[in-house]
């Protein structure tokens, strides 16, 4: 695609929140000055998983961002110049009424030529903003997997509708970024994609912004109230299945009473979590903190980084942890072992097992000079293919048709 004018490119994602969120905003903003317009195009599910109140209307600029759900990144990418476009129908959660009715209005809002590159982040969004796309005869269609959304979880009737509509939506995109090498794996081992139509990425983070400076340990630990001489074991995510917090709480359950968990993030099962607390009877050193805007102030509280997802596609905070210097934790799916490589830069365990998370945190608490060494292993493997930088290069070619491949 060659054009002396300014790219117009609409970047369609279900929350514009979270990790993929945050992915598409760094990269978004990463784009050569002055050789893109840039419209963020989102549904108004915030990280709890309520819905703002836009109902199946669709608000532009400054509406939608005023009507913008708790810890949305609109305001950030509204400030930053970009088009803002919330078409309230666009949920996470499955509905045919309202699928419909978003792919209708998405449709919509994509034709008349007004856009020349669509890239889709998310299932939902990914699904009905390329047929969308499609459909309003957008010239060219990306779309980044940050995972899938089928897994070993779900039944195999469910998992085999989620393979079919992304192979529908596949058969309408020109070009794929996937973020991790196993996720480039499983695209094309059900033949999702071919080899020169998929790009392998990486979590866009600036891993700087992380780094330790002297004394923030401490005023981590004053910022949360924590007692002195506690060793604290932290998380980052979403409240909901995926991420397993439950099973992160059962594993400081079987922790001993100087250790102290700490859960970054909220969403729809934080009720449920503070039940689950009070029954454990560790409602005195866990602390379900909710979403925040200061996770790079937080993260130097941290002994170690634990991990308890049932799946993933590469979660931006194991490459914030790493900036921070904290040894990891992780479950070993998909596709963690790109940066937790077992016993050299992190630990592994089994998802849904609490013991074992336990029993690797608690070997890492046990052995700070084996820790540290790991932790300095895994800063040298995030290379600046993870910055957002890289990433804004990444989106000028794959907007341009052009891999940037030898």
């Amino acid at each position: 695609m060659t054009t002396t004018r300014k790219l117009r490119v609409a970047t369609v994602i279900t929350r514009f929140n979270g990790g993929a969120g945050q992915v598409a905003l760094n990269g978004a903003l990463a784009l050569p000055d002055g050789d893109y317009e840039r419209a963020i195009v989102t549904g108004g599910v915030g990280m709890d998983s309520t819905a703002s109140s836009t109902g199946n209307g669709v608000l532009f600029g400054d509406e939608a961002v005023a009507n913008a759900a708790a810890g949305d990144l609109t305001p950030a990418a509204h400030a930053a110049g970009m088009e803002i476009v919330q078409v309230g129908p666009l949920v996470p959660q499955i509905s045919p009424r309202d699928d419909m009715a978003a792919l209708r209005t998405l449709t919509r809002v994509l034709a008349d030529g007004r856009y020349d590159v669509v890239h889709t982040h998310s299932a939902k969004g990914g699904v009905i903003g390329r047929v969308a796309a499609a459909r309003a005869g957008v010239p060219r269609i990306v779309h980044t997997w940050h995972g899938f959304p089928f897994n070993e979880f779900q039944s195999w009737a469910r998992r085999r509708v989620y393979i079919g509509l992304e192979r529908i939506a596949a058969k309408r995109t020109d070009a794929f970024l996937a973020i991790g090498s196993e996720t480039v794996t499983t695209a094309l081992r059900l033949g999702l994609t071919t080899p020169e139509r998929v790009r392998l990425s990486w979590p866009a983070v600036d891993v700087d912004a992380y780094a330790t400076a002297p004394g923030s340990r401490a005023q981590a630990r004053r910022r949360l109230d924590l007692p002195l001489g506690v060793k604290v074991v932290g998380s980052v995510g979403r409240l909901t299945f995926q991420k397993g917090p439950e099973v992160f709480a059962r594993a400081i359950a079987r922790l001993p009473d100087d250790v102290f968990g700490l859960w970054v993030g909220g969403g729809p099962m934080a009720g449920e979590l503070e039940a689950l607390t009070a029954r454990l009877g560790i409602g005195e050193r866990m602390r379900w903190l909710g979403h925040r805007g200061d996770v790079a102030a937080v993260l130097p509280a941290f002994d170690v980084m634990a991990m308890a997802s049932r799946w993933e596609g590469l979660p931006c905070v194991l490459v914030e942890a790493i900036g921070a210097g904290i040894p990891l934790v992780a479950t070993a799916v998909p596709s963690n072992q790109d940066l937790v490589l077992a016993g050299e830069t992190g630990m592994l365990v089994r998802p849904e097992d609490p013991e074992g998370l336990a029993g690797a945190v608690s070997a890492l608490l046990d052995d700070p000079a084996a820790a540290a060494r790991m932790a300095e292993r895994a800063r040298a493997r995030v290379g600046s293919w993870f910055s957002p930088a890289h990433l804004g290069t990444v989106l000028d070619e794959t907007y341009r048709g052009n891999s940037g491949r030898p």
